[in-house]
């Protein structure tokens, strides 16, 4: 099974670390939309969360931010794309 459709069966929360205007052109529904440059001040938001899928544009951004979030101790995924990730909440 992809590592993608099994954590969202497990009920992890996907972060996007895109741009608020990047998120609103497009999402993953139910997604939450942490800017990475906001990450370092929102920690408290992911903390206590279940695996987080992260997720951006490319891939690029949510890997920078699942290095930071394991650096703090909180479990996650680079999922890259948001299309990605969206293909597996519908499929």
């Amino acid at each position: 099974m992809n590592k993608i459709k099994e954590l969202l069966q497990e009920g992890s929360v996907v972060v996007d670390v895109r741009t608020p205007s990047e998120f609103m052109r497009g999402h993953v529904a139910g997604s939450i939309n942490i800017p990475l440059d906001e990450l370092p001040l929102r920690l408290n938001e992911v903390r206590n969360k279940k695996a987080i899928i992260l997720c951006c544009a490319s891939g690029m951004r949510s890997g920078n931010a699942a290095a930071f979030l394991k650096q703090h101790g909180i479990d996650c995924y680079n999922a890259g794309p948001w299309t990605e990730v969206n293909y597996y909440t519908n499929n």
